[in-house]
């Protein structure tokens, strides 16, 4: 499933060397006409080992299709901005155990609303060459102004003048989401994914399933 590759033995200098590399490699429009089948992905740790939960759902029904884990041990400490070194690894090991490929994948992380334009979901979009978004509950870059509090509003969120992402009202009355373009997807494409993949929480159904997969996953170590 992989289009390229490149060592995850790095030290942190390298490691922001190969993001400013392959940020420009990153595909800010959309490219793909349907999606019939979209992946949510979640990252635990427990005990020195990384673990990864992906759930496939169909589109726009929502549905459970398919689901595939991986535990391997944590290769690359933790530092801020370099989190998909961190993670990568066990995802990517997880999502090539899918019998499917899928459409969409979002991402409980950051795409381009990071300070050198590539965490988790953009540098794994990338080096699968599938449309991905991120989805975050924090922001890590960048500032906005609150949306209404209206389902379904937004407010751009910008690092300068350069708009980074969206701060995402999915639910009326609670802390927004931060969704950034991760790979071969725009914006407001991106958001209107979201949304529709949101049933009533304030995270869609893709980070919700996949985080429930990951506490089986973790309670069963």
């Amino acid at each position: 499933m992989k289009t390229f590759s490149h060592r995850w033995d790095l030290s942190p200098q390298e490691a922001i060397g190969i993001q400013k590399k392959l940020a420009g490699r990153v595909i800010r429009t959309t490219s793909f006409l349907h999606i019939e089948t979209v992946a949510g992905i979640d990252i635990s740790y427990c005990n020195e080992m990384a673990m990864a939960a992906i759930v496939v759902l169909n589109y726009p029904d929502l549905n459970t299709v398919e689901t595939a884990t991986c535990i391997r041990p944590i290769s690359f400490p933790y530092i801020p901005g370099l989190l998909s070194f961190r993670e990568a690894p066990v995802t990517l090991e997880a999502i090539s155990r899918l019998d499917l490929k899928p459409d969409l994948l979002i991402f409980d992380g950051q795409g381009i609303a990071h300070p050198r334009r590539l965490g988790i979901a953009s540098h794994i979009g990338l080096i699968l060459d599938i449309p991905s978004i991120g989805c975050a509950k924090t922001r890590l870059c960048g500032y906005y102004k609150e949306p209404c509090r209206k389902a379904g509003s937004f407010s751009y969120l910008k690092e300068d003048t350069e708009i980074i992402g969206a701060a995402v009202r999915t639910r009326a009355r609670v802390k927004p989401v931060f969704v950034s373009i991760g790979h071969r997807i725009d914006l407001l494409t991106g958001i209107h994914f979201v949304l529709t993949c949101c049933r009533g929480y304030r995270l869609p159904e893709t980070t919700r399933r996949a985080d429930q997969l990951a506490r089986k996953i973790k309670f069963g170590i």
